[in-house]
């Protein structure tokens, strides 16, 4: 079973850095509690630790 991670946005990327939300539009996210599922790999999982206080992220088997 491959992992993956569902990652919803929960803060407004407004006051967020420009490479914060290049990074958060990059994963998809578009809307305040739009969800994405995305695979778990090396390099999502560096795309999510740089904008971690903008997202809520959850383990899921896909």
């Amino acid at each position: 079973m491959a992992k993956s991670l569902k990652v919803t946005l929960v803060r407004s990327t407004i006051g967020a850095l420009k490479d914060q939300q290049a990074t958060i539009a990059a994963l998809g996210l578009h809307k305040m509690n739009h969800t994405v599922v995305k695979p778990d790999n090396a390099c999502i999982r560096g795309m999510l630790f740089k904008v971690k206080h903008l997202v809520k992220v959850e383990e899921v088997d896909a």
